[in-house]
């Protein structure tokens, strides 16, 4: 595993997309997850300190001990109320959406299950669009098809934010079987060369610690940028 942070409390590391991040009775036929092989290479026990989709690469935190993953679970309970955990991610959308904006938009507690009768609860993200694709394969009428890297800036922590609220703009993310249409998900595949979930966390802050993943190749030819190379949007 690539290790990005290591101190005497937290351990980060660039996951790769398709890796889960611990075993899970929802996967339970996936033999490989992040935290077993990363214990493994350091030889030592390790507590998940969060969590990122399966199909998502990037920036993943461990904890070194409970009392560390209860701490750094603290934060991350705390984090939009008291502005003490940042996230910034990168994703590859269909459509071009506008150059930036917000979407507040309440989402329901459990993605898997029917929203209705669920409570909803408040969901925030920021976007900004890097870079606009216009790839010469059709779209239903239309003999091109439009797609945008867009930075993401989640304001909560809602499970399949990002990947809800762009599916509700009518701007899914690459890549993404749940939220998304295959069509598009196996046509820019075979474009790119490149079968995924376009989703990248590139930036975590967190407990005074800043930690950053580069996005990989794939990304760069998509125009990709610098992690602190883009800030956040700000509209009202």
């Amino acid at each position: 595993m690539t290790l990005l942070h290591e101190d005497a409390e937290l351990v980060a590391i660039d996951k790769p997309a398709g890796l889960l991040v611990h075993r899970t009775a929802l996967d339970a036929h996936e033999p490989l997850n992040a935290l077993d092989l990363l214990r493994a290479q350091l030889g030592e026990p390790l507590w998940p300190a969060h969590r990122l989709d399966k199909g998502t690469s990037g920036v993943l935190l461990f904890a070194r001990s409970a009392d560390a993953a209860r701490a750094i679970g603290e934060e991350f309970r705390a984090e939009f109320s008291a502005g003490r955990v940042a996230k910034q991610y990168l994703a590859l959308v269909r459509g071009w959406p506008a150059d930036e904006g917000l979407v507040d938009h309440p989402l329901a507690r459990d993605p898997e299950r029917p929203s209705t009768g669920q409570p909803h609860l408040q969901a925030l993200t920021r976007w900004r669009v890097l870079a606009r694709h216009e790839w010469p394969f059709p779209d239903g009428r239309h003999a091109s098809s439009r797609y945008a890297l867009v930075a993401v800036w989640p304001e909560t922590g809602r499970r399949h934010q990002i990947r809800r609220h762009f599916k509700h703009l009518a701007h899914p993310l690459v890549g993404d079987s749940t939220h998304g249409k295959g069509p598009h998900n196996r046509a820019v595949a075979a474009w790119l060369g490149t079968a995924r979930l376009w989703l990248h966390a590139q930036r975590l802050t967190v407990a005074g610690r800043v930690i950053e993943a580069p996005p990989g190749p794939e990304w760069a030819a998509l125009g990709a940028q610098a992690p602190g190379a883009a800030t956040p949007a700000r509209c009202a």
